[in-house]
């Protein structure tokens, strides 16, 4: 048995395989116990966590919480707003579109690891809303919408799937004259390593007129390993691209030294700061969501001039209507009919001429 779907059959998933790993506090262990959620982890993600400590980013990421239950700010509905479901356009369940030249494809709503901030929550954690994911109702689909030139397999995790489904999508996916790209997201490079095996790399390896690129979400400094590094180097060897779409969590990854440490940490693993998502307003995610400002706070406080521009994301939200940047302009100070006055991460003023 392959090392990765051993990881899958030993999911932990009930306090008792939990116990195994961490001290479970009372407040855990009641909102396992009384909260009627999907939750669960890999052995390895859960091997990562501090065993002590409540606050560790990997146990607040995976455990379930009674703040959950709160929801004074998440929308109704929230994925049918988000991902346009109800519009005239007829659609598959498995196609979700904000853009018109590019759509999600969601293909499963299985995971490794079932984050508490997911913003598919409604599908995926809670199974509230129900999606029928017919791969070949989205194939059809997208093979008669000529305007499709980019589409991004997701979630739950397509990378849950075995090497020859994942193999037969991609293959037929080229077969789509009019599509220009493949684009995947995945935590398996976080969550489970294991995953990218010789089989896998295999499928995905290549060159090929439609390219694939590959996007994972990594929070937090803990979750970056010698196993993430050397997945992360096996897709860079058969020529996938790895970008990062982190989400800005509070009490996890809204600290100047917690994000600095993350974005150096990533480009040390190879892995391209792409986007770093506010936390959306998905039902019975409050308690992790920030104000809106503090992710282009961090950026400026922790990444600009304090390490290299790769490791800059783009701080985005993403809405109905596509991702929307958040950054604000920090740095032009004042202008005049002569110049502009500049100021860098130090508060430093410069001036260069008005055009």
């Amino acid at each position: 048995m392959e090392a990765w779907v051993e990881q899958l059959q030993e999911e932990v998933n009930t306090l008792k395989r939990l116990k195994k790993f961490i001290h479970v506090t009372p407040d855990e262990e009641d909102a396992i116990s009384t909260m009627k959620t999907k939750w669960g982890t890999t052995p390895y993600f859960a091997s990562l966590m501090d065993p002590d400590d409540p606050n560790c980013p990997i146990r607040k990421q995976v455990i379930p919480s009674k703040k959950e239950q709160e929801n004074v700010f998440g929308m109704e509905n929230y994925l049918v707003w988000k991902e346009n479901r109800d519009t005239e356009e007829i659609r598959p369940d498995s196609i979700a579109r904000q853009y018109r030249d590019r759509v999600a494809f969601t293909i499963t709503d299985i995971c490794a690891n079932y984050c508490r901030h997911c913003f598919r929550k409604e599908v995926v954690v809670d199974r509230d809303l129900k999606l029928r994911m017919d791969v070949e109702e989205g194939l059809e689909w997208i093979s008669e919408h000529k305007e499709v030139r980019d589409v991004l397999i997701t979630g739950g995790d397509p990378f849950i799937l075995s090497d020859d489904k994942i193999e037969y999508l991609i293959v037929k996916l080229r077969e789509i004259s009019h599509l220009q790209m493949i684009r995947f997201h995945t935590r398996v490079p976080i969550v489970l390593p294991q995953r990218i095996t010789r089989g896998l790399m295999k499928v995905l390896s290549g060159f090929h007129k439609v390219p694939i690129w590959l996007n994972t979400q990594c929070n937090h400094p803990k979750e970056l390993t010698e196993e993430t590094a050397k997945a992360v180097h096996g897709l860079l060897s058969c020529g996938i691209s790895v970008g990062n779409q982190g989400v800005l969590l509070k009490g996890i990854n809204d600290d100047v030294e917690t994000f600095r440490e993350l974005h150096r940490k990533l480009l040390a693993t190879r892995i391209r700061p792409y986007y770093m998502f506010y936390c959306e307003p998905a039902p019975g995610i409050d308690h992790f969501r920030t104000p809106v400002e503090k992710g282009a706070e961090l950026i400026r406080d922790a990444i600009r001039g304090h390490t290299s521009g790769l490791a800059q994301p783009m701080y985005v939200i993403a809405t109905n209507i596509g991702k929307i940047p958040l950054m604000p302009d920090y740095y032009i100070a004042d202008k005049n009919e002569k110049e502009y006055k500049l100021k860098n991460y130090q508060g430093k003023i410069t001036t260069i001429p008005t055009i």
